[in-house]
């Protein structure tokens, strides 16, 4: 799975000249510079697949885009969990690649999900801001489409076909692997780009006189990602266990079924499907992806997965008490001198042992 940090942590880590090109705002020098040193900087880059080192250097100007929009993933899902035990904070330890979660649970499924989303997402919009060379607005949705309703097609429809394309060849390009998990994978990520694909919205603008609405232009734009992190987050909690089928000769898992359905019946397309149980996040684990809550802060009456019973595992909680001081309710006096009163505010803070 591809977790590519922000655009400037990977330029300035792994080519300091490009970087110093970027923070001055020279977008095209950029380009120019990135396609002269593709092979330099694709090699440079840790834990690509082979077909994903190809398309970076045919297309180094996308890697950058593609990073930013894992980034957007990565962020989303620290949104989305910050009041967890697991609150996706591990995916963001590397300078370029996040840690992968090995364990295929609801996490893992979620984590997928948006980090295809996310990088569908940023190559629409580059697309759509001239960004990218290759891709552009959306080309069909040019002329009319509805003469009765008087309206047409204008301005610049997000490409998203070709954002979901182009994460389809680049995230999907990881998973090499002939097992369980390569289905599970596979299927998450088309799940987070086809809720990208159902959420774009139709934005139209009135023409006519005396602000008439005699004819209509419309566009296909983005949804604002956040949108996209809240579905998955329901996604999340309705995902449902999967086991695989194998096919009767090669024994190689050929696609996934419902745990305990009966017959051979599939997850729908927009579901989060996971293989495995999720482990209790109460200690720290590589494997699972576990930071662990033991320093986490917690809500001391809250009954929720933020609250300290829940949150620390039942190990029990500090309580830390602090004391705000400053000025207050200061007034002027003629002439001059200022008079201001001491304010206090006592609080608590609770950490998990």
């Amino acid at each position: 799975m591809l977790l590519i940090s922000s655009r400037s942590a990977l330029l300035s880590v792994y080519y300091p000249q490009i970087f110093l090109i970027l923070t001055s705002g020279s977008y095209l020098a950029l380009s120019s510079v990135v396609a002269l040193g593709a092979n330099i900087i694709c090699n440079k880059i840790p834990g690509l697949a082979p077909r994903q080192r190809a398309l970076c250097q045919s297309r180094p100007d996308a890697i950058i885009v593609i990073g930013e929009g894992a980034q957007l993933g990565i962020n989303e899902c620290q949104y989305q969990f910050r009041n967890g035990r697991w609150n996706c904070s591990a995916l963001g330890e590397r300078t370029v690649f996040g840690q992968e979660l090995r364990v295929g649970s609801r996490e893992a499924a979620f984590t997928y999900a948006i980090t295809a989303a996310g990088v569908a997402h940023a190559v629409t919009a580059a697309c759509s801001q001239g960004n990218l060379s290759q891709c552009g607005c959306d080309r069909e949705k040019q002329g009319y489409h509805d003469r009765e309703e008087g309206w047409k097609w204008g301005g610049c429809s997000a490409d998203v076909k070709y954002g979901v394309e182009f994460s389809r060849r680049f995230v999907d390009a990881r998973e090499i692997k002939k097992n369980a998990r390569r289905l599970m994978n596979l299927h998450n990520n088309e799940a987070g780009r086809k809720i990208l694909e159902e959420k774009t919205k139709l934005e139209c603008k009135c023409h006519g006189v005396s602000g008439s609405c005699t004819t209509k232009t419309c566009w296909i734009t983005l949804p604002n990602f956040r949108e996209i992190g809240y579905l998955l987050k329901e996604r999340y909690t309705e995902a449902v266990q999967v086991e695989p089928v194998r096919a009767s000769r090669l024994r190689q898992p050929s696609f996934l079924r419902l745990k305990q359905a009966l017959g051979y019946q599939k997850p729908m397309d927009t579901d989060l499907v996971y293989l495995e149980r999720s482990p209790n996040y109460c200690e720290e684990d590589t494997v699972t992806g576990s930071p662990g809550t033991r320093g986490r802060l917690c809500n001391g009456t809250s009954t929720h997965t933020d609250g300290c019973n829940v949150m620390c595992c039942g190990r029990g909680y500090n309580t830390h008490h602090y004391t705000r001081v400053w000025q207050c309710n200061c007034k002027f006096h003629w002439c001059c001198f200022v008079n201001c009163n001491t304010c206090s505010e006592k609080s608590e803070v609770f950490t998990c042992k």
